[in-house]
């Protein structure tokens, strides 16, 4: 590949990704590696602490959707919100995923109502490769990063000609099907049309107290993609359209004379187009435009409550890259973006529902300086004048030192914002049977986010082991509180009137016991607390602790694949609330438990098999509903979910690769 077209590719997938936009020359060898199957997770070269997922580790698991794809991941938790709407989130450095900045190839995902539903959207066959990075990150894409980034980068439409088809299914009855196909029309031009479909036959009830566990979900997604790449210029578009409904509440309600029904259904369109010219090949100067539009319309119903969301959104970008020297780089910059949310809703007091439209434009610049190998300093400013909340700056820097060969250090302080959409993205709470109310007014969410790390080589012998340590510290200016502790019978969405933060502490190893056993053991804890109320409290319904262990086997020339993975999960507090008869119960802890997984693989010339099966330590939340046969009384409350709701669950699968048709 000529060096030209690395770098103008770099511009369009790999200038968003932080830890690889501290060089051009750096972040265009990463480039290249991504285009082949990586070797599971390895940790990012620049300036900016994170890791980089590939698929040999998306393949360790079932990995149906990108919440899915972090089973192995000790930083990363993925969470069911709530056993009503199926709600998911993922939580970095103990947060909510909030505060996680979502990328597509550098483009920014849905917000808003789409937002609990978010992980689902991304369909696991579809993925290439998951960069993860921790604390604010680059500020090119934005002030939203607070806690990291997690930028996807999906299967590309010039990579080799022909067809991939996914089909799965479980015990628990869910069957999905994905397909991958990319036609390359001339050798500058290529299209590919990737899609995706899932449905739940089967509706289940494992603790037998007459609500369903889960809703049932079916999906349908397709994207049409294109890729043109002819001399110095370099083209990305696509158009795509999401359609999906879920439907729970009470089980077997067609014999019920009044059931609690839920029924949730959002539909989505998207486009997005990048562009980039390669200006000057010897101080690799880089123009690119990149933008993205789409609109989102979500229509649900929790018994007698509605609530319905349209909503559309707009980004775009046009940056500039230049190296005035080896040591001495610059990328700056000016975005656009555009958001507009109209909702509508039933027995919900004192919320104003009136649409609502934010533009931000923003302005950035960004130096890297590398005088060696062994020292990168990465500096970043970037203005944004919001219509609601006016101006505000957001300052970031990053540090990496090699000490010696076998040590890197890293550190990083920056400042993050988010506008927050209080009610669309916590909207799956209109299901709990509590008052639940909004204040007018929200502020803008705004925190400082700091961070160290430390990465050790150890040679032992003919192999190394890795060890990685790191401590991040963010702490709120403002924030927009979820309130369970002030009133047990009530839900207040209300802006936070005190203190609230997160220490989080992780230590993580690998090693390769031999040339086709790898294993991975790894241990975080987090002290998270918020004021509510009046009161600093632990945040409610999250792990203290996290342990890891993988094991990954490839026996046979790797045609044979063994993954295991086991989790333990630490105790943590469950907010008071009232039971069924009145009492109030306040006080109470979840007590720690073990998650365990396994999975099988085969892999033949065009043909790869896997059976596995998940959480086979049958480890779940005894009663993830409160008072789930009353569900039209003021105790009922399906959203204090802190565990797995369902049991041990079997699948299995095959990927059919048919390449160069």
């Amino acid at each position: 590949m000529k060096r030209s077209i690395v770098i103008v590719g770099l511009v369009l997938s790999a200038t968003a990704v932080p830890a690889q936009s501290d060089t051009l020359r750096t972040t265009t060898l990463e480039a290249v590696s991504i285009q082949s199957k990586s070797e599971g997770i390895k940790r990012m070269a620049g300036a900016v602490n994170g890791s980089e997922i590939g698929q040999d580790e998306l393949f360790r698991a079932a990995c149906c959707n990108l919440g899915e794809s972090f089973v192995a991941n000790p930083a990363v938790d993925v969470n069911y919100s709530d056993a009503a709407a199926g709600a998911r989130q993922i939580k970095l450095l103990g947060l909510s995923g909030t505060y996680v900045q979502m990328l597509t190839e550098g483009l920014p995902m849905r917000g808003g109502a789409a937002q609990p539903y978010l992980l689902g959207y991304v369909p696991g066959a579809w993925m290439r490769s998951i960069s993860v990075s921790k604390g604010a990150s680059s500020v090119k894409n934005g002030p939203q990063s607070i806690t990291g980034q997690i930028d996807v980068e999906y299967l590309k439409p010039d990579e080799d000609q022909g067809l991939l088809l996914n089909l799965y299914g479980d015990s628990h009855r869910k069957g999905e099907g994905n397909l991958v196909g990319n036609v390359h029309l001339n050798r500058y031009l290529s299209t590919e049309v990737v899609a995706h479909w899932e449905k739940d036959f089967m509706h289940h009830d494992e603790n037998g107290d007459g609500w369903i566990d889960l809703p049932s979900v079916e999906q349908l997604h397709v994207q049409n993609r294109w890729k043109y790449r002819r001399g110095r210029y370099i083209m990305h578009a696509g158009i795509g359209y999401l359609d999906e409904e879920r439907h729970g509440g009470q089980h077997e309600a067609d014999a019920l004379a009044n059931p609690y029904r839920i029924h949730l259904h959002g539909r989505g369109l998207e486009g997005y187009m990048k562009h980039a010219y390669l200006l000057d090949k010897e101080h690799n100067t880089n123009l690119a435009f990149m933008g993205t539009v789409n609109t989102y319309a979500l229509d649900g119903h929790f018994g007698t409550k509605m609530y319905s969301d349209e909503q559309q959104g707009l980004s775009a970008q046009l940056l500039l890259e230049h190296d005035f020297s080896e040591a001495h780089q610059l990328s700056t910059g000016l975005g656009l973006t555009g958001d507009r949310i109209g909702e509508s809703y039933t027995l919900l007091p004192a919320y104003d529902g009136s649409p609502v439209s934010e533009w931000t434009p923003g302005v950035y610049a960004q130096y890297t300086y590398k005088p060696s190998y062994r020292f990168t300093a990465m500096a970043g400013l970037r203005a944004d004048m919001s219509s609601l909340y006016g101006t505000y700056v957001t300052p970031r820097i990053h540090i990496k030192w090699m000490a010696a060969d076998w040590v890197t250090l890293r550190f990083s302080t920056g400042k993050g914002y988010r506008s927050p959409h209080a009610l669309a993205e916590n909207h799956y709470l209109l299901a709990s049977g509590r008052t639940l109310t909004v204040d007018a007014g929200l502020p803008q969410e705004e925190a400082w986010n700091s961070g160290v790390s430390a990465a050790f080589y150890i040679p032992t012998g003919e192999r190394t082991v890795t060890l990685n340590a790191e401590y991040y510290y963010t702490d709120f200016l403002q924030q927009v509180v979820v309130d369970y502790d002030s009133d047990p019978a009530a839900l207040h969405l209300a802006a936070l009137q005190g203190a609230s933060y997160s220490h989080t502490l992780q230590v993580d190893a690998s090693y390769d016991l031999t040339d086709d056993l790898g294993a991975t053991v790894a241990f975080r804890y987090n002290d998270v607390r918020c004021t509510y109320g009046s009161v600093l409290m632990e945040k409610p319904l999250q792990s203290r602790y996290k342990g890891l262990v993988t094991l990954s086997w490839k026996p046979l020339m790797a045609l044979w694949h063994v993954d295991l993975t086991l989790q333990f999960n630490g105790p943590g507090r469950i907010p008071a609330y009232y039971d069924g008869d009145g009492t109030l119960v306040s006080g109470s802890r979840f007590a720690a438990y073990p998650q365990l997984n396994l999975q099988l693989t085969r892999e033949f010339r065009h043909v790869t098999l896997y059976v596995g099966g998940e959480n086979l330590t049958n480890n779940r939340q005894p009663m993830p509903v409160v008072d789930a046969a009353n569900p039209w009384s003021a105790t009922f409350d399906p959203t204090l979910v802190w565990g797995p709701v369902r049991g041990i669950m079997g699948y299995m699968g095959v990927r059919m690769n048919f390449w160069r048709l």
